[in-house]
């Protein structure tokens, strides 16, 4: 059997207790060693087989997968934060169904969560936001045009972008050319939930010189939004003027 299980973004209790059940009882595990805590491969088995993804090709990978299914092995895929998110999972699911290979999911706790609890802050706070857009800037990767960092911007939503740290001149002016003023609160969470994390507040206009200063250059999120401000109406959930339906309204 095969489990693809998310890590979570960094501290290694922030893991889900399916996926280090799953952890404990791998025969194999393949791991994105490049973004992985590797506190996590403390709860393997002494007997466990270890391979870094970060130095696989696809093929290597489905190669591993299959010869430890047919050996009846149980194998782990620990990808970063929740698989589901840029985790490249889609083409290996594909692989294993082709090849009548079973596999389950266990999500993680993705890093723009964790970027969100660092920051100590809401993304969709009431007359503010209630939209949270989570996408990346066009690198060596293309994103379709549809989805360009300009075109998001023109909602004015909290939005949240992975991948794009090396790129921040480029984010910057997409980003004011779509809608957003210099002085849009931004900031930069580097390796959420880390012990080395570091959360750098800025604006639009002054990311770039942010992530200069504090020496980033990969691996964090950068969160732009009126969310960052803090200020906010009150939310309807808990107004004793708002009937839900568990509660009526104050007379």
């Amino acid at each position: 059997m095969i489990h693809f299980v998310g890590a979570g973004c960094g501290a290694p209790d922030l893991i889900t207790l399916r996926g280090k059940k799953h952890i404990e009882s791998a025969d194999v595990i393949i791991y994105a060693g490049s973004l992985v805590n590797r506190e996590l491969l403390e709860y393997v088995k002494k007997d466990c087989a270890l391979y870094d993804s970060a130095k696989m090709t696809l093929e290597e990978i489905i190669s591993v997968i299959s010869d430890a299914e047919a050996k009846g092995l149980t194998t782990v895929r620990l990808h970063t934060g929740d698989p589901s998110l840029y985790g490249a999972i889609g083409e290996q699911m594909v692989e294993l169904d082709r090849l009548g290979i079973k596999y389950d999911i266990t999500p993680g706790v993705s890093a723009f969560s964790g970027a969100a609890a660092s920051l100590k802050a809401e993304y969709t706070l009431p007359d503010v936001s209630q939209t949270v857009i989570i996408t990346r800037a066009a690198g060596r990767t293309d994103v379709p045009d549809s989805e360009s960092l300009r075109s998001l911007a023109a909602h004015g939503a909290t939005m949240v972008l992975f991948l794009s740290t090396g790129l921040l001149d480029k984010v910057t002016a997409d980003l004011i050319a779509g809608g957003y003023s210099p002085d849009t609160p931004a900031a930069i969470v580097y390796k959420a939930s880390w012990k080395d994390e570091k959360v750098c507040r800025c604006t639009v206009g002054t990311l770039k010189q942010t992530a200069d200063e504090n020496g980033i250059t990969k691996t964090a999120l950068v969160a732009v939004g009126g969310f960052l401000k803090g200020s906010l109406s009150r939310s309807k959930l808990y107004d004793p003027s708002f009937s839900t339906e568990f509660r009526e309204a104050s007379k």
